[in-house]
């Protein structure tokens, strides 16, 4: 079930293909249900979506924790591969 605002997440389905998020702008369906009318974040597009199994509605204060934590992530591996770099120049 989703409200407006939310967030629609779709997961990548394949190891070729990207995931996608959008914001969902209307609930056109009974008590929460699809289908949405969503803008998406990469095409900036608007869709009418009857999401499938591999998407996902997340709220607001979900995909920002959801962002945090790939944040958090990013972050540690910049840090290995830095103390990699690092230790490399020292070895030789």
């Amino acid at each position: 079930m989703a409200s407006t605002g939310d967030w629609l997440l779709v997961r990548a389905r394949t190891d070729s293909t990207h995931g996608r998020r959008g914001q969902i702008l209307q609930v056109r369906g009974d008590h929460g249900g699809p289908p949405y009318l969503v803008h998406w974040a990469d095409t900036g597009a608007q869709a009418l979506v009857f999401p499938g199994p591999d998407a996902q509605v997340l709220t607001e204060a979900e995909i920002s924790e959801l962002d945090r934590q790939q944040e958090q992530r990013i972050g540690r591996v910049q840090q290995e591969i830095s103390a990699s770099q690092s230790a490399a120049s020292a070895r030789g």
